[in-house]
């Protein structure tokens, strides 16, 4: 890790969803090999909270709160990044939700255009406003943080898999339309442990499931997801646009 590759100092990061979860954990990737973060979440005080642990370990981090589904606040956190920074280097688009359906008919119409604003509508607001500012100063990276329910479509969160398989799609239409300054891909993720799992992740019928299924015969640990978001955004990573990279033990 000390190579030159994983060094992202002078680099502004911005990462949706930085509070908690996998974006915490991504967050502290970059800020822990130099990168200046941006901590982006809807609520001001988890922004403030998780910058405060940032700047307290030494890092530069800044909080700037933004409800990404919504379009006209995509703008606004984009000016804010420049207004700040200057340039953005690297967006990580890992805001979503997820909610559990027992039937499909529970759900309302504003409720199924929360799921497609929160995980699709932001991908490509930030994506595009994003990358016109990259590509002003000579360029950036772009990733995604998708699901294997694009692919496996679990039927308690089926409109949810069809969001995130709208992700995809958008990530190899993002990399046609900004290459080659701008490089866009996503991280299809398995399950992993975090607030968002913990109803269900130690059920023993889905134990069962993750030891049958899995090749890992586990689920993931936030953790282990920050290595793929480090390469992406990495000059290793210089010849990768519109890849799909599977975070999942086996699991898709």
């Amino acid at each position: 890790m000390t190579r030159p590759d994983w060094d992202f100092t002078g680099k502004i990061v911005a990462v949706t969803g930085a509070t908690r979860g996998l974006g915490r954990q991504i967050v502290q990737g970059f800020a822990d090999r130099g990168a200046s973060v941006v901590v982006v979440s809807r609520k001001a005080s988890d922004c403030e909270a998780t910058t405060a642990e940032l700047t307290a370990a030494g890092a530069t981090a800044v909080a700037i709160p933004c409800d990404v589904s919504q379009w006209a606040a995509g703008e606004e956190l984009v000016k804010g990044i420049a207004a700040r920074f200057g340039r953005l280097d690297v967006l990580v688009n890992n805001a979503g939700m997820s909610p559990v359906l027992r039937r499909l008919t529970d759900l309302d119409e504003a409720g199924y255009d929360a799921i497609f604003n929160t995980n699709v509508k932001s991908v490509f607001r930030l994506s595009t406003l994003a990358a016109e500012l990259m590509k002003t100063n000579g360029g950036g990276a772009i990733v995604n943080i998708s699901s294997t329910a694009a692919v496996l479509a679990p039927a308690a969160v089926a409109p949810y898999a069809g969001a995130k398989a709208a992700v995809e799609a958008l990530t190899r239409g993002l990399a046609r339309s900004y290459g080659p300054k701008v490089r866009v891909n996503a991280i299809q993720c398995g399950t992993f442990r975090t607030d968002l799992t913990a109803g269900f992740v130690d059920l023993p019928a889905f134990q069962q499931q993750v030891q049958m299924t899995n090749p890992a015969r586990r689920i993931g640990d936030p953790t282990e997801v920050v290595g793929a978001a480090l390469y992406l955004a990495s000059d290793l990573a210089s010849y990768t646009s519109g890849a799909v990279l599977k975070v999942d033990g086996g699991e898709a």
